[in-house]
């Protein structure tokens, strides 16, 4: 799966869980270095999947805010005028 179509696939919570697994398994051992090398490599793409989520969200609730400051302004200033 390429990893936009991944991205798109994963949501955070799916995403986070998984990362914990692979988190799981490393800490535990008993995996070969190449098995070691691809939950890795899996776990940073999951990373990935994660902190593209988050940053999505933090960016969704800036925005919100700043509506939501800019509605309040106008509120503000619309009371002036009166």
């Amino acid at each position: 799966m390429a990893a936009g179509t991944e991205e798109a696939a994963l949501g955070y919570e799916q995403a986070r869980d998984e990362l914990i697994e692979v988190v799981r398994r490393l800490e535990a051992g008993g995996t070969t270095l190449e098995e070691s090398l691809a939950l890795w490599e899996r776990g940073e793409e999951l990373a990935k999947v994660c902190r593209r989520r988050l940053e999505g969200a933090r960016a969704r609730l800036d925005a919100a805010l700043a509506a939501e400051r800019a509605a309040e302004a106008a509120e503000a200033g619309d009371e002036d005028e009166e």
